[in-house]
């Protein structure tokens, strides 16, 4: 049979599961989606988990690939997948699952976006503390498949610690969930943890349950600033010994500080100019806090940290959306930079970002980076001084020697750079799990691994 006749049979197929206004030849979403070279393909948005099941079936037994989309906010990390016969859109899977604000807990569907759960949750003065950007856009399903990590984790923990229930579906169409809908759950495999992070390698997430908190009343954030790394080290260990609970602690680099003040201009058109050199930066190294509380605990902070400036109100809602969009505003501004996210302990973080500056100086470009100042999850951007695109030698070694500055127990993986270099170098980096494990774990969940192909070379 021809491919266009192929292709024409899993349309048909497709359109009996989801409704022929469901699904459509797509490409535009695949170029966005970084697959490799361009193809013809078939976007397909399934309203159900059992829709989603019929429509992997389908794939499977066709033996087609597929890429799985949300908000399209996360698609650039690690490898572009190899191809995507289909683009598994889940847009429609929106349903409220369940919400019992007596007893905190939430759950929804994987296409649903932070600001539609926000809104819900607001109603009774509770949030999720996924502090991310593009919360219009961005969804639950693609948080949780990306893990992303944002600054409220120091106070309420990442993804992984409030996730209490989890809905997914497996490559050959088999329908699961892990967890539930209450806090305590019974033991076993923690199957939530196990899809939190596997950007969509091995099944597809269709919901998830969630614990919620109260919102805070009232939260005032607190910049500190020092001459030097080390000095900013020092004051960061001095707060963890301390009894100040911040919801929010993180460093800044001074170069990293410039993106985060200007981030109303990364992406207006009119202020796009990537060949624009960007300003000295200030030498100053920062330790950003929030504090949340009465107006005692707000007194606390302010006598005891001496902050150099203090941000309420519309300034603190201005300030973390700047270092929210830091990812964007670099991207925008320098089409050539890498951008690296790492994970160290916390004792690792001096010589994971000294090295970082250092790594950068050795491949003529800057460095600018932030991240979780007591948690060691840290986000590094690498930007060449040079107009000229770098050679991807050029960023593999930057990454090389990122990455030789980590302990052990240290990782680095690429968030974004120009694709034409990711097939030239290793995008993820070596870490201490177990390859045979992993491998075990993808042939079992998705044996013809037709689950975006390629994101993992294992």
């Amino acid at each position: 049979m021809s491919t266009a006749a192929t292709t024409a049979s899993v349309f048909d197929e497709l359109a009996a599961i989801v409704g022929p206004r469901n699904l459509s030849d797509e490409v535009a979403e695949l170029i966005t989606f970084d697959i490799q070279g361009t193809q013809s393909a078939i976007r397909v948005s399934p309203a159900s988990a059992e829709e989603v099941a019929a429509i992997l079936r389908v794939v499977a037994a066709r033996g087609l690939a597929v890429a799985v989309s949300g908000g399209f906010t996360q698609q650039h990390i690690g490898n572009p997948p190899e191809r995507a016969e289909v683009l598994l859109d889940t847009s429609r899977l929106v349903a409220l699952d369940h919400y019992d604000p007596g007893d905190l807990t939430f759950g929804v569907g994987a296409g649903a976006t932070v600001a539609s759960s926000e809104q819900r949750l607001a109603e009774h003065g509770q949030f999720l503390p996924l502090d991310i950007a593009e919360r219009e856009r961005a969804t639950i399903g693609g948080l949780l498949a990306t893990n992303t990590s944002a600054p409220l984790r120091h106070g309420y923990g990442g993804l992984r610690d409030y996730c209490i229930g989890i809905h997914f579906v497996t490559g050959d169409g088999m329908v699961a969930k892990g967890g539930g809908r209450v806090v305590k759950n019974v033991a076993g495999f923690d199957l939530m943890k196990l899809m939190i992070g596997s950007f969509g390698t091995l099944g597809v997430i269709t919901g998830a349950s969630f614990k919620v908190a109260p919102r805070p009343r009232q939260t005032a954030t607190f910049v500190c600033e020092f001459a030097s790394l080390p000095e900013a080290i020092g004051f960061r260990d001095r707060i963890m010994a301390s009894a100040l609970t911040p919801i929010r602690f993180e460093i800044v680099s001074p170069r990293a500080m410039e993106y985060v003040a200007a981030h109303s201009d990364a992406r207006d058109p009119d202020h796009y100019h990537p060949e624009a050199p960007v300003a000295a930066p200030d030498t100053s190294w920062s330790i950003v806090l929030t504090a949340a509380g009465s107006d005692a605990v707000l007194a606390r902070y302010r006598r005891e940290l001496s902050a150099a400036r203090e941000l309420t109100g519309s300034a603190e809602h201005d300030f973390w959306n700047g270092q929210l969009d830091f990812h964007a505003n670099v991207a925008a501004r320098h089409r050539n930079a890498m951008l690296m996210q790492l994970s160290v302990p916390a004792r690792a973080v001096e010589a994971a970002l000294a090295g970082a500056e250092h790594a950068a100086v050795e491949q003529n470009a800057m460095c600018a980076a932030l991240g979780r100042a007591a948690l060691g999850s840290l986000t590094v951007a690498v930007i060449p001084l040079s107009v000229d695109p770098p050679s991807a030698m050029q960023y593999a070694n930057a990454a090389s020697a990122i990455r030789a500055s980590l302990p052990p127990d240290g990782s680095a993986y690429v968030l974004r750079c120009p694709i034409e270099a990711k097939a030239h170098f290793d995008v993820w980096g070596s870490t201490p799990t177990d390859r045979s494990t992993m491998l075990a774990v993808k042939r079992a969940l998705d044996p013809a691994e037709i689950l975006n192909r390629g994101r993992f070379l294992l």
